[in-house]
């Protein structure tokens, strides 16, 4: 049967699903959103890819929301899902890559082209250095840098030790710092 609602009460309809489902989905991505869109730029270079890479996180980690050991720690969960997300993406792109260059010059022109720089690499010199870095030093730094995690926090969304964070982030801000300081014309 069709559940009807009254119309002379001055309640609106109600507007959740009857399982508060909705709601909770809704005030989920209003909370977590801008975040894992900020950290998703941030690795991809790209508005578009980052779009992408955080609603494809998102949609994986809602699914498994029931299943999550801390609720409350959403956040954390889906930032690992973005990284690990762009690293298998990354990953996947690499196999692609080495299987065209194995299959002629034609293909070694097509994996070219698909591997271009995002054109946002040109405006500022840290970007383009930062875009530069192999992608696990880049999200050590974007993940202890920017997301202002800590080196246990950053650890566990990369899924390695303290002591190769420590390592990531230090062989990134070298490689930062000698890319950068000869642009810079300082010593």
């Amino acid at each position: 049967m069709q559940e009807t609602i009254p119309l002379a009460t001055n309640e609106p309809p109600p507007t959740e699903h009857p399982s508060g489902r909705a709601d909770r989905l809704d005030d989920l991505y209003a909370r977590h959103a801008a975040a894992g869109m900020r950290l998703a730029f941030l690795l991809t270079g790209d508005r578009h890819q980052a779009e992408d890479l955080m609603q494809e996180a998102f949609v994986r980690c809602v699914g498994r929301f029931r299943h999550l050991r801390v609720p409350d720690t959403f956040d954390a969960y889906l930032r690992r899902a973005i990284v690990n997300q762009h690293t298998s993406g990354l990953r996947h792109k690499r196999v692609e890559r080495t299987w065209l260059a194995r299959h002629g010059a034609a293909s070694a022109t097509a994996a070219a082209r698909g591997t271009t720089i995002p054109d946002i690499a040109a405006r500022e010199d840290l970007w383009r250095a930062l875009t530069g870095l192999p992608s696990r030093q880049r999200a050590a730094l974007v993940l202890r840098y920017y997301e202002d995690l800590s080196e246990q926090q950053t650890a566990a969304v990369l899924g390695c030790t303290v002591a190769a964070v420590k390592s990531l982030v230090a062989r990134g801000s070298e490689t930062l710092r000698t890319r950068l300081m000869p642009e810079r014309g300082e010593p």
